[in-house]
């Protein structure tokens, strides 16, 4: 486990019990050498379901180049009846495009962008992918026929809400057939420190009220543009 991207507002860090990896985020990643030994075992007692790659931590960061360990989990998981859906920022994404596209039934791709803006994303998520290229990865994937989404989010009063952001993702997600997922900043008690890049946004409170004409102007669009548009964690 770890966060290459080093996130500015990345919450796994709180989820991790290594001290290594929680007191060097974005430097330490873990690897679970002995996952697919594991998930072969589960996979046969298991009911079939939807497995969910990357929610927590990147799936696809530069280690799975070397290790494998995600392409070699959808090559037990999707053969067995198992839904995927996968959650990335990296490009990397599309080495297993050959797979997803062989059960492009069972399987559905969401990159997380922030904005379209590669100098507000240095900022807020520096060492991720260029956003440029996760829109390209994102068309490709589409064009291969497997269901894809945006995941706009978190939305940060004031540095990736403005209505330019808002335009760029609609685009996309018109240009690509995809669902746009919005969520605000979920505040965490790391960004209260004084030395924390989004120590004012987080302390002042008010990031519902500040956000909100952003959240009714994105939905009006979305409506417009008859685009699929869900808050990020509404249940469906």
């Amino acid at each position: 486990m770890g966060c290459y991207h080093r996130c500015i507002y990345c919450y796994a860090r709180l989820y991790t019990r290594d001290r290594r990896a929680a007191e060097r985020w974005g430097e330490v990643v873990l690897v679970k050498r002995n996952l697919i030994q594991l998930l072969e075992m589960e996979v046969s007692r298991t009911r079939k379901g939807v497995v969910g790659i990357g929610t927590i931590t990147d799936a696809y960061q530069p280690a799975e180049a070397t290790y494998r360990l995600t392409r070699k989990s959808l090559q037990i998981l999707l053969p067995k009846g198992f839904r995927v859906s996968i959650q990335t920022k990296n490009p990397l994404v599309l080495r297993d495009l050959d797979i997803l596209s062989s059960f492009k039934g069972s399987v559905d791709v969401g990159f997380t962008i922030t904005t379209i803006n590669g100098k507000i994303s240095s900022f807020i998520e520096p060492c991720a992918p260029h956003p440029s290229s996760r829109a390209e990865a994102l068309r490709e994937v589409s064009d291969a026929g497997v269901k894809t989404w945006i995941f706009y989010g978190p939305m940060i009063p004031g540095i990736n809400d403005r209505s330019e952001d808002v335009e760029d993702l609609l685009k996309l997600a018109a240009e690509t057939g995809s669902v746009l997922y919005f969520d605000p900043l979920h505040v965490k008690p790391f960004m209260l420190s004084s030395d924390h890049p989004l120590h004012d946004v987080a302390y002042s409170g008010r990031i519902s009220s500040q956000l909100s004409g952003t959240i009714r102007y994105l939905k009006r669009r979305c409506e417009e543009e008859g685009i699929e548009c869900r808050g990020g964690f509404e249940v469906t």
